[in-house]
């Protein structure tokens, strides 16, 4: 399958997701489209490149160690939101928490004045999404990618803004990792221009 053909068959799938769920609920009604996706982090060291005078070669301090943390991020493209948890493990458990947690503060299902808000979830088809104990919150609807796709999935332009906080650094614990890596978050949560510029790929849905 062409990567073209791949565009447009995920755009297909989610403005007819969009359109069905509109027409099925009632005019107060609304649908939002957002993407979720796991990143590893930890005290394995993320090196970049820096910029420096010619003829210096700059050098960092690292200790690689093998102790993790999972960031997952969900986004909601067309206006740059974003949601963040981190866990110390990944899988189905985890999984259910986290969107247990997401469902919450989106505020998906049944509001307080009768209307409803149906958010139609783009995630890949890792097996702690795809998996038939997850018991889906009302609202919530799981939209899978293509096998072997992720140039689809937006989060992916996530973890480069992201990890800004953690490369090119040493951290004596996972704690303290965790502790840069929450308030980078915070900040991306504030600065929706830039990740809608990051995420916002041509053929995304732009109204929901």
């Amino acid at each position: 399958m062409s990567q073209t053909h791949t565009h447009t068959q995920t755009q297909t799938h989610t403005q007819t997701h969009t359109q069905t769920h509109t027409q099925t609920h009632t005019q107060n009604s609304s649908v939002e489209v957002w993407a979720c996706d796991e990143h590893r982090i930890g005290l394995k060291p993320i090196v970049r490149r820096v910029w420096a005078k010619q003829g210096q070669r700059p050098r960092v301090q690292v200790q690689p160690r093998y102790q993790w943390s999972y960031l997952h991020g969900f986004v909601r493209p067309h206006d740059g939101a974003t949601f963040w948890w981190l866990t110390s493990w990944i899988d189905i458990e985890a999984w259910q928490l986290v969107l247990i947690e997401f469902a919450a503060w989106v505020g998906a299902g049944t509001q307080e004045d009768g209307s409803f808000k149906q958010v139609i979830l783009v995630v890949d088809g890792a097996r702690w999404h795809t998996s038939g104990q997850i018991v889906v919150p009302e609202g919530i609807e799981l939209l899978f990618l293509p096998p072997y796709s992720p140039e689809l999935q937006p989060c992916e332009r996530l973890w480069p803004l992201s990890n800004e906080a953690i490369c090119n650094k040493h951290f004596d614990s996972l704690e303290q990792l965790e502790l840069a890596q929450c308030k980078r978050c915070c900040q991306l949560q504030d600065q929706k221009q830039l990740i809608q510029s990051y995420t916002l790929f041509r053929w995304w849905h732009r109204n929901a």
